[in-house]
């Protein structure tokens, strides 16, 4: 057991350092490099207009309880995330996809 003292403002804690051969809590993540980054798939495709009828295609960027999922998750860029946007909204309004799952 190893003991470090921490001092903040006049008042010195002591606290227990971790130690070696604690348990699998103590041990680092294995780390295998970054994660790939995520390309757009209407850039990849390239699809410039993003079509509200193609509910198909437009379900993939939607939660399982019909939100629209954030471009961090899907790796839309900015652009076609708006226009993706905009089009979710606009089949919810002509019933070809739900607003909500029940």
């Amino acid at each position: 057991m190893v003991w470090a003292a921490v001092t903040t403002r006049r008042i010195t804690i002591h606290r227990e350092l971790p130690s070696e051969g604690r348990g699998e809590k103590d041990m680092p993540r294995d780390r295998k490099g970054r994660k790939r980054r995520k390309v757009c798939a209407f850039c990849q495709d390239w699809i410039d207009i993003v079509d509200y009828k193609d509910a198909s295609r437009l379900r993939r960027f939607m939660s399982e309880r019909g939100k629209i999922l954030p471009r961090r998750i899907t790796g839309n860029c900015a652009r076609h995330q708006r226009s993706l946007t905009v089009a979710i909204k606009r089949a919810r309004e002509m019933a070809l996809l739900p607003y909500t799952v029940e």
